[in-house]
């Protein structure tokens, strides 16, 4: 009989930490004072790795883990995580979809709101003392009635666009394949939705196929009175082209959630007005952190008692 015993490779919630001594043995490589050492001589004991989607598992950690088969982390994407080092130790790895869709998909109508009608910069007007100095701030562009381009139409993207049809916008979306059995349109083209959406929300995981899949000519696309929204991926954007586009207002503005290097943010960013920038929250509420917990325990309690996931990811190369 195996004795099961769980690696937290990163610091994680105590609504996580503490519930996981239940199921079995747990050591916290984070907070050990010389993790590679004692992975050297423990590392054979442990059968269950915990981790987040952004803090991911890279292949020396693996490496270091020969007797490790199951990989169970807190969030939706797994782009940090060395899928083919998954594949070469024969691991099966879990995320947890879902429970966080309602919040990211608010998170991505309030950042175009945001972006779009100047709230975040109007505020910072009020606040320097501006309004009575100079007056109000000049007028912005509607939301409401406007095209709305969806780069993805996963679980998040639907609740996007389920969203967005409250404002009474026109949607359209692209992925590789469409989706007959949904209301909106598809496009097969990202340039051809570029040119003819007014804002362009990317929802989209990162792989190797949507790296840097927003590029300068879909930037220019999207044109000077377009509006970019990424709460998906840093990757999925070239983010030395939107800065570039930006900066000389071949782009109308941008409300990004994610970035290509986080935490580290383009400080060209930082004085423009039109754009609003967000520090990767669009899970970030008490009830969808406690939901991703929950189900990170029920896959690790699954998997020690049945042997299997509940929420598996498919890490067979496509």
């Amino acid at each position: 009989m195996i004795t099961h015993k769980i690696l937290l490779a990163h610091p994680l919630p105590p609504s996580l930490t503490n519930e996981l001594p239940a199921l079995a043995s747990v050591v916290e490589l984070h907070s050990l004072p010389d993790p590679e050492a004692y992975l050297q001589e423990k590392g054979s004991e442990f059968t269950v790795l915990v981790t987040t989607g952004t803090d991911g598992v890279d292949a020396a950690l693996l490496s270091s883990l020969p007797n490790l088969q199951a990989i169970c982390s807190l969030g939706v994407g797994y782009d940090a995580i060395d899928l083919d080092a998954v594949r070469a130790h024969d691991l099966v790895l879990s995320n947890t979809p879902d429970v966080l869709n309602d919040c990211v998909a608010d998170l991505a109508i309030g950042l175009l709101i945001d972006t779009v009608r100047g709230l975040s910069a109007a505020d910072r007007h009020v606040r320097r003392g501006d309004w009575p100095r100079i007056g109000p701030t000049k007028p912005t562009t509607r939301v409401s009635g406007k095209r709305l381009g969806l780069l993805g139409m996963g679980r998040i993207g639907q609740v996007i666009a389920r969203r967005a049809a409250g404002f009474d916008m026109d949607i359209r979306y692209h992925t590789r394949n469409a989706k007959p059995e949904l209301p909106w349109q598809h496009e097969a083209s990202l340039m051809n939705l570029a040119q003819w959406c007014d804002f362009l929300i990317v929802a989209c995981p990162a792989t190797p196929t949507t790296y840097h899949m927003v590029t300068a000519d879909v930037l220019k696309a999207l044109g000077p009175q377009g509006y970019l929204i990424n709460i998906a991926r840093g990757t999925v954007v070239d983010e030395n082209a939107l800065v570039t586009a930006l900066q000389t207002g071949e782009l109308a503005g941008a409300g990004l959630d994610v970035y290509e290097h986080e935490p580290k943010v383009p400080v060209e960013l930082f004085t423009m007005e039109h754009v609003v920038l967000l520090p990767h929250i669009g899970s970030a509420t008490h009830e969808t952190r406690a939901a991703m917990c929950s189900l990170v325990v029920d896959n690790v309690r699954s998997y020690l008692e049945q042997g299997h996931l509940l929420t598996p990811v498919n890490v067979s190369k496509t």
